[in-house]
């Protein structure tokens, strides 16, 4: 707690505030995004099937499950899922940077128009105080749960650029189909909150969606972004086995024991290890070291598919900035900063020309496997005729990580097989969704 405590007392005297437009927001426990920009809030098609064998790697307690939805992407992986009994269909977030899943349940007469009623769901249960999970001491929220009035559980979850929800602490069941349902999970039922859609926490802790649902594996495609104004565009997300996933190339997380405490470090994340950067046919004088954590916790490399921009750590961007003003220096726009982070950016409408200028860039995990941004897609369009490499600088954020964002995994399958703890990567066209 002392660490909170600090770092939401240097919060709180720097008053840290990201542009919206942005959509990412640093938590004091992780790296995550929570406000996408104005998107489609129709109901995502979902298709479910009964695995037609039990998954080996899941506890013999824990249904096979064999899940497909769409999501609409912006700047983040809007699900919507089914939740209760009867379901309430509900726009989440997919999270990969963060723990706690929590779904809106505001009391106001001005509510989200996916608010959760919970007095229409026969699985639904309240937290009391009495739970184990409800103590003022455990490590999963960012401020210590209460007893309310009603002796029922609450919960805060603050975020450094002032977003937040609180609520009470619930158990609820995601109903995908009359014949495939979890078990109750504990979520935040917010009745308070800076976003109108919830959170889907799909890290390593133990309260989030995999653990609780004991999901071996999930997958996702993410389209690339669209311009053309009213239209988003759809990807795919799996939960169990993937149709093509004999196409991907792994790469085995780096894993930290609980009980490695270090100051910079998340041990919940998707921590991967990122050896180099190459633009163009140059690969950046980087040392590897620069991106695995230090004796502090600074530098680990995380998969986040919740932040929009990637980010990295002072020694790699100085790099990486360094070359795009060698390539392209003359053509920046100067004095522009994107969100707080991103100062690499251009005026007018010639991207495709600058991304020609500047080359492919490319993230190295050793053994053949990289993540490939082709020049024609390296450049971000930000609004007013700004684009920019979709790189900021994570101390800006107050952050000691490397995050590779949702932008630098668009037309890529990413899976995350959590039983074999590695992650997977294979190109693909993720507008098309698969049958």
């Amino acid at each position: 707690m002392s660490l909170f405590l600090t770092l939401l007392y240097v919060f709180l005297c720097n008053s840290v505030s990201l542009s919206s437009s942005l959509s990412l927001h640093f938590s004091l426990t992780s790296l995550r995004l929570t406000k996408p920009t104005n998107s489609s809030s129709s109901s995502s098609s979902l298709q479910t099937s009964l695995a037609s064998r039990r998954n080996p790697s899941q506890s013999s307690s824990s249904p096979p499950y064999n899940f497909r939805s769409n999501f609409k992407y912006s700047m983040a992986l809007i699900l919507s899922l089914p939740i209760g009994t009867p379901a309430q269909t509900q726009e989440l977030v997919l999270d990969t940077g963060s723990q706690l899943s929590w779904i809106q349940c505001h009391r106001k007469k001005k509510k989200p128009t996916t608010s959760f009623d919970p007095s229409l769901s026969s699985s639904f249960s309240n937290l009391p105080c009495s739970h184990p999970f409800c103590k003022p001491r455990i490590p999963d929220f960012t401020l210590p749960t209460t007893c309310d009035s009603n002796r029922l559980c609450h919960y805060s979850y603050f975020y450094a650029d002032g977003t937040y929800a609180e609520g009470n602490l619930v158990k609820e069941k995601f109903t995908f189909s009359n014949t495939q349902t979890t078990p109750p999970l504990i979520l935040g039922c917010a009745a308070e909150s800076t976003d109108d859609r919830g959170i889907l926490g799909m890290n390593l802790g133990r309260l989030s969606f995999i653990s609780q649902a004991k999901i071996s594996k999930f997958s996702y495609c993410i389209p690339t972004r669209s311009n053309r104004p009213g239209f988003t565009p759809t990807g795919s997300f799996y939960i169990g086995e993937n149709p093509i996933s004999r196409g991907f190339k792994y790469v085995s997380l780096l894993t930290f024991p609980q009980s490695q405490r270090m100051p910079n470090l998340d041990p919940l994340a998707y921590t991967v290890p990122l050896q180099g950067i190459r633009i163009g046919p140059k690969r950046l004088d980087i040392p590897a070291s620069v991106f695995r954590p230090d004796a502090g916790g600074s530098g680990q490399t995380m998969v986040d598919s919740g932040s929009e921009f990637t980010h990295l750590v002072d020694v790699a961007y100085d790099k990486v900035k360094g070359e795009i003003v060698r390539l392209v220096g003359p053509r920046m726009k100067k004095g522009y900063v994107y969100g707080e982070t991103a100062d690499m950016c251009f005026d007018g409408n010639n991207p495709m020309e600058i991304g020609r200028l500047i080359g492919d860039l490319v993230f190295e995990f050793g053994k053949g496997v990289e993540i490939l941004v082709e020049k024609q897609r390296l450049l971000v369009n930000v609004g007013g005729g700004v684009h920019c490499v979709g790189i900021g600088r994570s101390s800006m954020l107050g952050a000691a990580s490397n995050i590779i964002g949702n932008v630098h995994q668009q037309n890529l399958w990413v899976e995350f097989d959590v039983v074999n703890k590695r992650v997977g990567f294979t190109k693909a066209d993720c507008s098309r969704s698969l049958p």
